[in-house]
């Protein structure tokens, strides 16, 4: 009898974490919370404290050089040490994450690499080349999609390796958008081995960004490289459970068609924000849907990307202590984590230009 009350008090406990958590989504992120509720509960519960926390670590990056925001994310470290060692701080979020990491086995080393992409943004570090720009955007966005994989059960390999593409792809049709947002916050992101191809002295521009045919040249070079690996992430939803490809399909169509519009102004992002037309959305959803029904698979096998080939082996190498079947509002979830985690340099840059 006794036992069988200790079991509910844990469970009233670790119900009450879940409830603070999702009170950090709905003031945080209002899309992500609504969108929740389609989750079945045994995986809302568990998604819900992962974005909070990811959340929390989001706070720490406030603006390059900033000395206080590097504090912040070591604080977080200690708390993720604290977390995998099952002694989490006093905290609904931490309690709750821990949680989540022993239940669905969630590995340590994606969490250390979305740190690591912060840490990144807060040292205001700019890609050397493509390769550099697919480092960052593995750690950013890659690892966002590798986790809600973990807590889908879904470790296939190549499941995840076109989980980290369409990831990658999301991050670099955001920086395509976001180039001069960013140029005006101090961040450049694009290659500098592109623009220096293209005839842009990167520090010069960077004072004075302005839009020319070689910047846009870059950028449209950029969305290429985007859309090459959109192609590889359909073959991932092709894979997936029929009822799971129309909302994996209806994202990765709407997200690429932002670049689509960066592309059709030339690779113009600077003067303003693109955005899609309502009337093309509808399009791009039919679209979509005909692809999720359809179902074609290339047949082609592609290897990870270099730079998330270590999201796939952490992902490979560890053990679900719970396997989660796959559904398809979990899926959309975890593109919907996807757009809000792309999204929250430019809720950033609008508060503090605000």
């Amino acid at each position: 009898m006794q036992q069988k009350s200790g079991a509910a008090e844990l469970a009233a406990e670790l119900a009450a974490d879940i409830a603070a958590c999702r009170r950090v989504l709905r003031r945080e992120s209002r899309t992500f919370h609504a969108a929740s509720l389609l989750l079945p509960t045994r995986v809302r519960g568990p998604a819900s404290a992962l974005y909070a926390f990811c959340r929390l670590a989001d706070d720490a990056v406030d603006c390059p050089g900033d000395r206080s925001a590097a504090e912040r994310l070591d604080r977080l470290r200690l708390r993720l040490e604290r977390i995998y060692a099952s002694r989490p701080l006093p905290s609904p979020v931490d309690r709750a994450l821990t949680d989540a990491v022993e239940r669905f086995g969630i590995p340590r080393r994606i969490l250390e690499a979305l740190f690591e992409g912060f840490e990144w943004d807060i040292e205001g570090r700019r890609p050397a080349d493509l390769g550099e720009l697919q480092a960052y955007a593995a750690r950013v966005a890659g690892t966002v999609g590798a986790m809600m994989a973990v807590l889908m059960g879904q470790r296939s390999p190549d499941v995840v390796a076109r989980a980290c593409d369409l990831g990658v792809a999301m991050q670099l049709s955001n920086i395509a958008r976001d180039v001069g947002e960013d140029a005006r916050m101090g961040r450049l992101y694009l290659p500098l081995d592109w623009l220096r191809e293209a005839g842009i002295d990167p520090d010069a521009w960077l004072a004075a960004p302005v839009f020319t045919e070689a910047l846009g040249s870059v950028v449209l070079r950029l969305l290429s490289a985007a859309d090459t690996l959109y192609r590889r992430a359909d073959d991932g939803i092709a894979r997936l459970p029929a009822d799971c490809r129309p909302g994996i399909s209806a994202a990765r169509h709407l997200y690429a068609g932002i670049g689509h519009e960066v592309a059709f102004r030339g690779g113009d992002s600077i003067a303003s924000r693109a955005v899609v037309p309502r009337s093309r959305k509808a399009r791009l959803l039919g679209r979509s849907l005909v692809a999720a029904a359809a179902g074609r698979c290339s047949g082609t096998a592609h290897p990870p990307l270099e730079a998330t080939r270590f999201l796939v082996e952490a992902v490979a190498a560890s053990v679900a202590a719970e396997e989660t079947p796959a559904q398809s509002p979990d899926q959309v979830i975890w593109l919907i984590t996807l757009f809000e985690r792309l999204e929250r340099g430019q809720r950033a840059a609008l508060q503090r230009h605000g």
